[in-house]
């Protein structure tokens, strides 16, 4: 019946023509171009500093105001950095290898989450090393915040008309720009509900509801598994890249499946094995520097 229902609403409604003429770039600046992809990378920051000092104020937190603005910055760097050389060495190596300046052409498009997660990481792993800090426990303190930018990315992707889902008759399909005459799945607001929203939700309630940051691991681990789990989902009604359609054939699986697998195996770990490491964990109120 459900099934009847669903091929009923997609006979009889129009696919939605996307993504509503709104255009990616915001404006040109001479030979510059401001596009809703930067806007996104810019506010997903600010809004993730923002949120990271509203739970360094809590009690019991890794690190000291001070150092919240030298995460920002080695954050920053490893989102970019870490990104785009991800892109680089997990989905185009030949072609780029072949014409190393075009590595350099932000604009053109191209950052992978993988990449991004493990430039921040090297981030992270460096002040920790720098300051002496614990470095897992600043791990969970930044996990809880990067939803911000997975939901704008996610969002901004959506209006570049790119990385679409696989043609459907769902009412909900929608005919991108790029993506030829058949509506297709928008994966990328799947992706935004599930990276963005959802994973916040859980972290927020974690954090501020449970003991999970006192249990070094337990939130960036449930990031990792949850990101992972929401990706390999998605990829299987999301369209792969076109120089990657052959791989997907072959292995049977997305680029971005095979790179979500060992974030769920790490998540995993992390979560299970959190509550052992408790004990290492001392609360200090709010006003204190840091607990290590």
């Amino acid at each position: 019946m459900i099934d009847a229902l669903m091929t009923m609403l997609a006979s009889t409604t129009e696919p939605i023509r996307g993504p509503f003429g709104i255009d990616p770039v915001i404006v040109h600046l001479g030979p510059l171009a401001l596009r809703w992809y930067s806007l996104a990378y810019l506010f997903g920051i600010i809004l993730a500093w923002w949120y990271l000092l509203k739970l360094l104020r809590q009690p019991g937190a890794p690190m000291a105001r001070r150092h919240a603005d030298d995460l920002v910055f080695y954050g920053t760097l490893g989102v970019i950095l870490g990104g785009r050389l991800g892109y680089v060495i997990f989905y185009k190596p030949v072609e780029y290898f072949q014409n190393p300046a075009e590595i350099l052409r932000l604009w053109d498009g191209g950052m992978s989450f993988h990449g991004g997660v493990i430039g921040v990481s090297l981030g992270i792993l460096y002040l920790a090393w720098r300051q002496k800090l614990d470095w897992l426990r600043i791990h969970d303190y930044v996990a809880c915040c990067a939803p911000f930018g997975l939901f704008l990315g996610r969002l901004a992707n959506f209006v570049n008309g790119e990385l679409w889902g696989a043609p459907t008759d769902l009412p909900w399909g929608v005919v991108f720009p790029t993506g030829g005459a058949l509506p297709r799945q928008p994966s990328q607001l799947y992706e935004a509900a599930l990276e963005g929203l959802l994973l916040f939700l859980i972290l927020f309630y974690m954090f501020w509801r449970t003991r999970a940051r006192y249990q070094p691991g337990k939130l960036v681990g449930t990031f990792i598994l949850v990101y992972g789990v929401s990706r390999f989902a998605v990829e299987f009604v999301r369209e792969p890249d076109e120089h990657l359609v052959h791989f997907a054939q072959v292995t049977h699986l997305h680029m971005g499946q095979w790179l979500s697998l060992p974030m769920i195996v790490a998540g995993l770990y992390l979560v299970l094995t959190a509550n052992k490491r408790e004990a290492r964990v001392r609360p200090v109120p709010a006003d204190e520097p840091a607990a290590a």
